[in-house]
Order: structure tokens, then sequence, then C-alpha cells
């Protein structure tokens, strides 16, 4: 294609665009800040918002306190057995 044809083109194109019916258009509009949404959309996906945040520090702490318990329970329970162990028969 000769040069002058291509510059023709890239000239004539938003012309087109202009001309064209509205879905079209339009349909080229949404091509055109697709990236753009795109890289909104990743942000988001990459940030975190405050309720899941917070959803997320909730959940982390009740497994905490699960854990803190569990290992409450089991050190109350070696405790009971060193007591008896020792003779002792009211260790509760």
């Amino acid at each position: 294609m000769p040069h002058h044809s291509r510059s023709y083109l890239a000239l004539l194109a938003p012309v087109v665009l202009l001309t064209l019916p509205g879905c079209v258009a339009r349909t080229a509009a949404n091509i055109v800040t697709m990236p753009v949404r795109a890289g909104a959309q990743a942000a988001d996906w990459a940030t975190t918002s405050q309720d899941e945040s917070d959803r997320n520090y909730g959940r982390e702490m009740r497994k905490k306190e699960e854990r803190e318990g569990k290992e409450r329970k089991k050190a109350d329970k070696e405790r009971r057995r060193a007591c008896e162990d020792a003779g002792y028969h009211n260790c509760d």
C-alpha cells in the first residue's frame, strides 16, 4: 500500500467513526476505554475494602482465641495430671 493512502486512511478513520450508527460508535468507544476499565478492575481486585479487612481481622481473632482456648485446656489437663501424680486428690 503506498504511503499516501495509509495516511489518508488514518485521517479518514475518525471521520468514519463519527458517521457510524450509534451502536457501532458506542462499541468503538467501549473498545477504546476497555484497557482503562480493565486497569481499574485490576486495582479493585488488588485492594481490600474496609469491610473485607474487618471480616478478615475478626476471623483471625476468632482463630487465635480458639487456639489459645485449646492451649489453656491442654495446660490445665497437664497441671491436673501432675497434681494427681504428686499424690494430691483435690486437683481441680
